[in-house]
């Protein structure tokens, strides 16, 4: 929603649009109807955009009963053009909602539209202080130093990776099952030609093996981003011990009470803030991270091959051999840190 919502204003802004507040469409997901400024502080949100887009919070009386036009542009291709596209839409109807195109070239925006973007994604997009203040709470809760680690291996992304775990508990695959619907996984030959893309999430267990090969001591501080539901966790905690989560952390009423947005709040503000930051999957949280860590200089931040794991353990690999070729597979990058994500925010221009 983050990475969406930068978009939106960068895409206003190359529009010359005012831009409505949005709504977040998570019901289907964290089953919830928390809004905008349940997450973030919306007078500073306007506030810090003053200069670069003009923000309102409701429509104006005379469009607020209409429903707007939608212009969906998630599936356009190549370099896609918005005022080319959408501008006419924008032009005839005065109130469109947008969805934008994931593969949109944002290098190619004018210097005005990338300002309007890098704003938005890096200085103006502030908690909540009540929602800051827990973070900050949670944050102060956690042993120091820690490593922050995003592992991904829910029933639905695993389903909607569509790959196959022979091993797995009972439990778990029926949790896969459950969640899979019409997304039924690859076999055979195709199953091994999707794991050596790369596209099959990390098991706790593979996950801790590759900690182990980069020499990641079992008694470091971890505090697991994760979401609820997590599968296999004792592939992990029973390697590394030292284990912290925010129903650890947090009182159990306080917990119970908040919505899943918010709970992913406090997820990305402790990594961002963490000594190190580790994801086993390369997705949306892991881009605004990594791209935020490395605005703040923070570069001890680093992604876990899953491509190069499957491809060393399909030569039949094991031990120590594994260990030592998992531990070249990551040296430079683990030796270094790395920031990624954003990068046309980059060196252009000082916000």
């Amino acid at each position: 929603m983050r990475r969406d919502f930068c978009d939106g204003v960068g895409i206003a802004r190359l529009l010359n649009a005012t831009l409505v507040l949005p709504k977040f469409e998570v019901a289907s997901y964290w089953n919830e109807s928390s809004g905008f400024a349940d997450v973030y502080d919306v007078d500073y949100f306007i506030e810090q955009m003053n200069g670069f887009v003009k923000v309102v919070k409701q429509l104006p009386p005379e469009i607020a009963s209409k429903e707007p036009v939608h212009v969906d542009c998630s599936k356009r291709k190549g370099q896609f053009d918005y005022i080319e596209s959408v501008l006419p839409s924008l032009l005839e109807h005065k109130y469109i909602s947008i969805t934008p195109a994931a593969s949109q070239r944002r290098d190619r925006y004018p210097l005005y539209a990338k300002a309007a973007l890098c704003q938005a994604c890096y200085k103006a997009l502030r908690l909540t202080r009540s929602l800051e203040t827990k973070a900050s709470q949670l944050l102060d809760a956690i042993p120091k130093p820690f490593m922050s680690l995003h592992l991904r291996f829910e029933p639905d992304m695993v389903a909607y990776s569509q790959c196959q775990y022979p091993g797995l508990s009972p439990t778990s695959m029926k949790a896969i099952e459950a969640a899979q619907i019409d997304r039924k996984p690859w076999t055979g030959k195709l199953a091994q030609i999707w794991r050596l893309r790369g596209k099959c999430p990390l098991t706790p267990n593979e996950t801790a093996l590759i900690l182990k090969s980069l020499s990641i001591s079992p008694t470091t501080n971890i505090y697991l981003a994760a979401g609820d539901g997590l599968m296999e966790i004792e592939g992990l905690t029973d390697v590394y011990t030292k284990i912290f989560t925010k129903s650890d952390l947090l009182s159990g009423e306080d917990f119970m009470n908040m919505h899943g947005n918010t709970k992913a709040a406090l997820d990305y503000y402790v990594s961002i803030n963490s000594d190190s930051y580790v994801a086993t999957y390369f997705g949306n949280m892991d881009k605004m991270v990594s791209a935020m860590r490395a605005f703040n200089g923070l570069y001890k931040t680093l992604f876990l091959s899953r491509k190069g794991f499957a491809e060393l353990t399909s030569k039949g690999l094991k031990g120590k051999e594994l260990m030592q070729e998992l531990w070249k597979l990551h040296r430079d990058d683990f030796v270094k840190g790395r920031g990624s994500a954003l990068p046309e925010c980059f060196c252009e221009f000082k916000l």
